[in-house]
């Protein structure tokens, strides 16, 4: 004779704690190939009555580790195709910064905006009280562009055809993982940010650093300028987050978990690109 299974029953709290054990684990799961940036998934709680949120959180602080891109003795065309490919793309992801974005924060902070020398050295003058025969030492727009290993310079990248072809292969998969993830809508889109909705669930957040916490930038070159834009961001945080989506229908999860899926494809398209052996080109 045959035993009909019993169905367990779940108080509320039993369910939900077993709702969000089953959903952090298949999360966990999406995001466990990933390791160039430490990714944690987060249910923020609506006010009152409102709709929960989930959020993706980067918690690595710093430079991204660019692999043989930084330290090989690669050709300099191929290390170049790499980085351009890399910070033409990585912002679709993660909360991360560029040179351009550092120069602009630099720009702003002592220059007022100012991107020529003779404008800078003006800038100084007039609205630092700097004296114009003690500016050869100071630091100017030029001086910031002269740091950049050629490496760094998108003008030294290899056009895709001059390419060893395991390199082409990695960048055309960057870049259709690229292309299929800014193709997803803003809707239930797990790597979609929106400061104005992250301030709704999250009150005060206003007051931490607007910078991203993670960097393109190789800090052996810019370090001085990395520790300036990023000194608000170490006492009072970077803005660490990488995507909100506020879900206000559960059939929604299915299809979060669909963009959750495609961004960590192009992340670990990314990760596989950093990770090449240019001595196996």
């Amino acid at each position: 004779m045959s035993r009909e299974k019993a169905t367990r029953r779940y108080s509320r709290c039993e369910a939900r704690r077993r709702i969000e054990h089953v959903f952090n684990s298949a999360a966990v799961e999406a995001l466990r190939p990933i390791d160039l940036a430490e990714l944690r998934v987060v249910v923020l709680n609506g006010e009152s009555e409102g709709a929960p949120a989930i959020v993706i959180i980067c918690e690595s602080i710093g430079q991204l580790d660019l692999g043989w891109i930084e330290t090989s003795e690669a050709p300099i065309a191929w290390r170049a195709a790499a980085y351009v490919a890399l910070e033409q793309t990585l912002g679709a992801a993660l909360p991360i910064f560029g040179y351009q974005d550092l120069f602009d924060e630099i720009s702003m902070y002592y220059w007022d905006g100012e991107t020529d020398d003779d404008a800078a050295r003006q800038c100084l003058i007039d609205y630092h009280g700097a004296d114009p025969g003690d500016l050869d030492e100071v630091a100017l727009p030029s001086t910031m562009e002269a740091k950049k290993p050629a490496w760094m310079i998108a003008a030294n990248a290899a056009p895709l055809a001059k390419l060893p072809l395991d390199l082409r292969k990695a960048l055309r998969e960057l870049r259709s993982a690229h292309d299929a993830l800014r193709r997803l809508p803003g809707d239930c889109n797990a790597w979609h940010f929106d400061g104005q909705i992250l301030y709704e669930y999250v009150p005060g957040l206003e007051e931490c650093s607007t910078l991203p916490p993670l960097t393109l930038v190789p800090v052996e070159f810019f370090a001085a300028e990395v520790d300036d834009v990023g000194r608000h961001g170490m006492e009072y945080g970077f803005m660490d987050v990488a995507g909100i989506c506020p879900l206000s229908e559960a059939a929604h999860v299915e299809r979060w978990f669909a963009s959750l899926r495609t961004g960590a494809h192009f992340l670990l398209a990314a990760q596989q690109l950093i990770q090449l052996d240019p001595d196996k080109l």
